[in-house]
């Protein structure tokens, strides 16, 4: 286990290593594990490597972020001009899908609400929009609220029984209620039956399963 003296040496090393931060104007203290990052930064994007570069330095606990973004004048923008090149930026990020994102800024704070389905459009989402002049802190509130369909369920179904060489899922029938998914119909062994409820868990936005699959012998 490294001392609290070799992780601060070690969360430094890693700082000055990172080449888009400068790592001179950030202090590093540690305690007990937590390591503390204090300084100013001319970006939020540096801000968001440096936390990045210290939680990759094996030994750290716990991270506080005591960075304070200040930005020059050639950088600083109206809440206004940021508000449209994060739209900009979102229009034509092709995994966010088109007006799913809604956007706030206040003071160089963007926040960013709306509904997504996946993970990765999240993601891409906040990506792509803390290397803008002028912004000084994201916070990411966007939620991930899949689609359920039928089909989406039944393809998904059919695709594990058809890997597993049971049976099609033609007499498997799928309501769908918001989130909720519910299964009726027979299957001719436990282990079809099985299949097909993980199909639907393994589907996009499926909250809950209720399984009301006979058993025809």
């Amino acid at each position: 286990m490294k001392t609290d003296a070799q992780l601060q040496q070690d969360v430094s090393a890693e700082l000055k290593w990172e080449p888009s931060i400068h790592a001179a104007r950030i202090g590093v203290e540690v305690k007990d594990g937590v390591v503390t990052l204090a300084g100013q930064v001319d970006s939020y994007s540096e801000k968001w490597n440096a936390e990045r570069a210290a939680q990759r330095v094996s030994g750290v606990k716990a991270m506080a972020t005591e960075l304070k973004v200040h930005l020059t004048g050639l950088t600083q923008r109206t809440d206004g001009d940021i508000a449209r090149a994060v739209e900009n930026v979102l229009e034509w990020n092709s995994l966010v899908p088109a007006d799913a994102v809604k956007v706030m800024v206040e003071g160089g704070w963007v926040t960013l609400t709306g509904d997504v389905s996946w993970q990765y459009q999240k993601q891409a989402a906040a990506d792509g929009i803390r290397s803008l002049s002028g912004v000084i802190g994201v916070h990411d509130k966007i939620s991930i609220k899949p689609t359920v369909t039928v089909g989406a369920v039944k393809s998904d179904i059919e695709a594990a029984l058809k890997r597993g060489a049971a049976a099609d899922a033609k007499k498997i029938s799928v309501q769908i209620d918001g989130s909720d998914v519910t299964l009726s119909g027979t299957v001719h062994s436990w282990a079809e039956r099985e299949m097909a409820t993980n199909a639907a868990w393994g589907t996009p936005g499926v909250r809950r399963v209720v399984d009301k699959i006979s058993l025809a012998y």
